[in-house]
């Protein structure tokens, strides 16, 4: 197939770098600076760097070249630049992919919903589960779910997507994979804060397990299955971004438990951090739901600047005894 990918982060790149075994790729970048100096560089020095692009990757700032010819477009810009980009992609009325993760800001819509409203018709879904990029551009064995409302194009696309080392596994439920997708992000600050403070496996175990249900809970209230919280979309993509030392959010967890400010945290960063926002607008939407989220809800006051993150642990711990 001809692949365009849209988006050329970390994310994006390591994608295109993954699927350029089997097919050809053209990878665009909204910034012609940034294109022109993967294009001399022929690779991703800002984002992902000491990773060659092989012959068959084209960079280009030009959505109509990236999309002339394509089978299949797959948007890899963060949940911010979701909207605008599909509108980019719609035209073409090719089958396209995203594996943006979160909640969009303001409307607290999940990625499907946001492409429900720009492209109702089109033939789509979502890439998501446990994986880091600079482990999936270097070829680390790495297995994720790609999910749609259309089972028969998952199975199609998992089957014509799939590498050696990226393996695929198609899911209907898409609603389970990106609530899963998202709020670990969530935790994964938590998690964060939780070793940041030295308080300990039993807490960070405890604090994973209790997010689970979260998770669980509040995609159970949205329509998701049960089942899909324990598989890749859910507690696998838990745990790597809850444990992995390349987790973004979990690198925003530690520093907010070393008392630096927010803001300081995501310019160091370099990179976005979904969990951030994703938090705000889970509270939001949970609240409206009637789900109860302790967990969400204590890292929103954190990041809120509402409570110190000691304090969070202190309101977590001194809750009413539940079943469970």
């Amino acid at each position: 197939m001809k692949l365009a990918v849209f988006g050329a982060g970390a994310w994006g790149t390591a994608l295109a770098l993954a699927f350029s075994g089997r097919h050809d790729l053209r990878l665009w970048t909204w910034l012609p600076a940034h294109a022109d100096a993967m294009a001399a560089a022929r690779e991703n020095r800002e984002f992902l760097p000491g990773h060659p692009f092989p012959d068959n990757l084209v960079v280009t700032s030009d959505a109509s070249i990236a999309l002339g010819g394509a089978d299949l477009a797959v948007i890899a810009t963060p949940m911010a630049g979701l909207r605008n980009t599909v509108g980019l992609v719609a035209p073409a009325r090719i089958p396209f992919l995203w594996v943006c993760k979160g909640l969009e800001a303001g409307t607290g819509l999940l990625p499907h919903q946001v492409v429900a409203e720009v492209a109702p018709a089109a033939t789509c879904g979502a890439l998501t589960g446990p994986s880091f990029a600079e482990e999936v551009a270097r070829r680390l064995p790495t297995a994720i779910t790609l999910a749609s409302k259309n089972l028969a194009f998952a199975q199609a696309m998992a089957e014509a997507l799939h590498t050696p080392r990226l393996r695929l596994y198609a899911n209907d439920d898409i609603i389970g994979a990106e609530v899963g997708g998202a709020v670990k992000n969530v935790l994964a600050i938590a998690t964060g804060i939780c070793d940041g403070l030295g308080l300990g496996l039993n807490a960070r175990a405890a604090l994973m397990t209790r997010g689970l249900a979260e998770i669980t809970r509040f995609g159970v209230a949205l329509g998701a299955r049960r089942e899909t919280f324990m598989g890749l979309a859910g507690l696998g993509d838990l745990i790597l971004t809850c444990t992995g030392d390349l987790s973004r959010n979990r690198k925003v967890g530690l520093a907010l438990a070393s008392g630096r400010n927010l803001d300081a945290i995501q310019c160091e960063l370099g990179h976005v951090a979904e969990g951030v926002m994703t938090t705000h607008e889970v509270t939001r939407r949970a609240a409206a739901l009637g789900v109860e989220m302790p967990i969400t809800e204590a890292i929103r006051a954190v990041l809120d600047g509402e409570i110190r993150a000691v304090d969070a642990v202190d309101r977590l711990m001194g809750r009413d005894t539940k079943t469970e």
